[in-house]
């Protein structure tokens, strides 16, 4: 069963008198360890549809199954409790709290979910380990290099063990070796099952994924696996 599925998704805006067709009947599968890129122009839909993956917003028609479940129908409560436990989200801007250290930005999304002091800090100090930042714990982001900072960012997105993991742009900010680096981490851990979805505008990133989803004005040119 795939991880994420798209079953002739539409997303429709009203925009005064007319309806805006954000996405046009898209249909699409995504299986665990799979690392898939999403790719357009400007106003292709990218940006719906990363926000539909992360359960930031909900169709106008089809079925978005996550972990076999059509989440398309849930309230916002329900959404928002699908975003703190099974969605990783990576920006390209990292996203992080200038006033924690290492350990405590990759902490955050566990303090919502009951998890134990010992436990969270445990489970951050492994995953900074991952990231290959067992050496700057106890640094804060001021102190970190770009490419730092965007490990923090995924260690953070994986700590609540995501059915998903999605990547806006995570390697916009960074030079093209520091870019490079990060996503051949990327890349080491969707060998390791973690499900990758990366939308990016650089067709470079997209050749490091398993394949390519494309979108023109709305509607999914293709998906073929490389």
């Amino acid at each position: 069963m795939p991880i994420a599925e798209f079953s002739h998704i539409w997303k429709t805006y009203q925009m005064g008198s007319t309806l805006l067709h954000a996405l046009r009947d898209v249909s699409f599968a995504i299986e665990k360890g799979e690392m898939v890129a999403i790719m357009g122009q400007s106003g292709s839909g990218k940006s719906t549809m990363l926000n539909l993956l992360g359960c930031l917003d909900t169709p106008s028609q089809g079925q978005y199954l996550l972990g076999g479940r059509n989440v398309a129908t849930y309230s916002d409560d329900e959404l928002s409790e699908i975003r703190s436990r099974e969605i990783g989200f990576i920006f390209q801007s990292y996203n992080l709290i200038h006033q924690l250290n290492v350990v405590e930005n990759i902490e955050i999304p566990l303090y919502y979910q009951g998890i134990s002091e010992r436990e969270s800090y445990d489970r951050a100090v492994a995953l900074a380990a991952r990231v290959g930042l067992s050496h700057r714990l106890t640094h804060v982001p001021t102190e970190l290099s770009g490419g730092e900072r965007q490990r923090v960012g995924i260690a953070r997105a994986l700590a609540s063990n995501p059915l998903i993991v999605l990547a806006d742009e995570p390697t916009g900010n960074l030079d093209t070796k520091t870019g490079g680096q990060i996503m051949t981490l990327l890349q080491g851990l969707s060998d390791e099952g973690v499900t990758l979805i990366v939308v990016t505008h650089d067709p470079n990133i997209a050749d490091e994924t398993n394949r390519t989803l494309r979108l023109t004005d709305g509607q999914l040119q293709d998906g073929r696996p490389k």
